[in-house]
């Protein structure tokens, strides 16, 4: 039987190792898969006093099922490997009582899990009309990387130029382009993320030198898939072909990493535009 606690510091890794596996050959919970779960825990936003409150099941020293958050409580990914299904009622009850807010809790479940299905409504949980899509592509090619005129590209980790880079993303997720506004708010820089590759991190620059679009992918050496998270340009460069083309050097460069695939979460035109098509959709199941 599995034995249950909460997690600790020093359960990063294997909560990584957990999620790899989980994705290793079944994708349909690729939507949590161990670069989400990085990206959120290294995020300058995520709620840090949270933590303790991800539950997890071990067989041995080998976690078998886990109930994670997104930054915040309101949404929870409940997961179980191969073999341990009859855990999954007991990981959604768990992150019910845990890591619900005013609202409730919801889970996202892809439409083919018959069986998570099953399982979420006997728990109480209801749909919603509430989606998630994953995209996918094949970088089994070189994919052209074009730039306007005097614009630039280059790898960057966003922590050595913090505060230009989270100005970066504050205009490019419209947020505003009051720079005031913009100091006034309080900076976290983001933490160190241990499989971070700066290689996959790429950054435009304007002819003026100031960072204008950001694009970075996550590929970890145990897989072969690449992760998409995130993508932005300020208000003023887009529609140049900046996003496009930093995505592509990514995903040129994933492709010499063995990566075999590139996931992204999301349904728009300009993902559908570069070649990625829909692999998986979602449905959220919330509870009151």
């Amino acid at each position: 039987m599995a034995a249950f606690r909460t997690y600790r510091d020093t359960d990063y890794e294997p909560v990584c190792r957990f999620l790899i596996e989980l994705n290793r050959t079944d994708r349909s919970h690729i939507n949590w898969n161990w670069a989400r779960f990085e990206w959120m825990y290294g995020h300058p936003y995520t709620d840090r006093s949270l933590l303790g409150s991800i539950g997890l099941w071990f067989e041995k020293d080998r976690i078998v099922g886990a109930a994670l958050f997104d930054m915040y409580f309101g949404e929870a990914f409940c997961g179980v490997l191969p073999g341990y299904e009859s855990l999954y009622p007991d990981v959604l009850n768990y992150a019910y009582g845990h890591m619900q807010d005013e609202s409730g809790l919801a889970v996202a479940i892809e439409d083919g899990s018959a069986a998570e299905i099953d399982a979420a409504v006997k728990c109480g949980f209801s749909p919603i009309a509430q989606y998630e899509t994953i995209m996918q592509i094949a970088p089994d090619r070189s994919f052209p990387v074009v730039l306007p005129s005097g614009y630039s590209i280059a790898a960057i980790d966003p922590k050595d130029c913090a505060e230009r880079m989270q100005w970066l993303f504050w205009q490019g997720f419209d947020h505003g382009e009051d720079y005031e506004a913009f100091l006034r708010e309080p900076q976290a820089p983001p933490l160190p993320r241990p499989h971070f590759n700066r290689e996959l991190s790429m950054c435009a620059y304007s002819p003026d030198g100031v960072p204008v679009a950001y694009a970075c992918l996550w590929k970890h050496p145990d897989t072969d898939y690449a992760y998409v998270e995130p993508v932005c340009t300020i208000p003023s460069a887009r529609r140049k072909g900046l996003a496009k083309a930093l995505l592509c050097a990514a995903m040129n460069h994933a492709g010499t990493l063995g990566a075999k695939t590139v996931y992204v979460i999301s349904d728009q035109v300009f993902y559908a535009s570069i070649g990625f098509s829909n692999a998986y959709h979602y449905t959220f199941y919330r509870k009151p």
